[in-house]
């Protein structure tokens, strides 16, 4: 297993939010860490994002572009960045189709930003199919701390979703199995079946 490259003090995080409180108590809690660059809304966000943003905090309800339309933008432009999406917006099924890598549901604490900005830069180290993973996980998690069993077991999106993860998973189990079997643990997210 690789070992993430962890706050090196080159990381750039991107945090988006149209209340100018919330955004600067995000950036100053973030700014302990990481270089941080604070955008007060989806345009002032999208002209902020670059190669060199490694990680976006999302607010996903925002005037005139609403943080999915800004999500879906960040990955036309094929920028390398994690991104976390921020709201008080309880999530549904929808999030299930969503291309972003873990959501955090307001309020959210100085704890819960450095989590996610290191569960973030950890999964830079693995390779495209066990970053996959984790997102589709993130999203299993957080649907199943809103909805209640009968929800879930209603919902046609989340019987894929819990598939697709089961299978990433035994995909998962199967290279660790070969790995122990060659004794080459070094390789296990770097050698990651379907990496091409």
């Amino acid at each position: 297993m690789t070992t993430p490259n962890r706050n090196s003090g080159d990381e750039t995080v991107l945090v988006v939010d149209d209340e100018r409180d919330i955004a600067d108590l995000y950036s100053t809690w973030l700014a302990e860490e990481y270089e941080v660059r604070t955008a007060y809304g989806p345009h002032e966000a999208l002209d902020q994002a670059d190669e060199a943003v490694d990680i976006v905090f999302l607010d996903r309800q925002m005037p005139e572009m609403n943080g999915d339309e800004v999500l879906e933008t960040l990955r036309e432009r094929r920028l390398e960045c994690r991104v976390v999406m921020v709201t008080a917006v309880d999530p549904d099924f929808d999030i299930v189709e969503m291309p972003f890598d873990d959501y955090l549901t307001k309020p959210v604490m100085l704890d819960d930003l450095h989590g996610a900005a290191e569960r973030m830069l950890d999964r830079e180290s693995y390779d495209e199919r066990m970053q996959e993973f984790f997102s589709l996980a993130s999203k299993k998690a957080t649907l199943e701390a809103e909805k209640d069993f009968v929800e879930l077991q209603d919902s046609a999106e989340y019987e894929r979703l819990e598939s697709e993860v089961e299978d990433l998973r035994e995909e998962a189990d199967r290279t660790v199995s070969d790995l122990s079997e060659s004794e080459d643990f070094e390789t296990l997210f770097q050698e990651f079946p379907g990496d091409a």
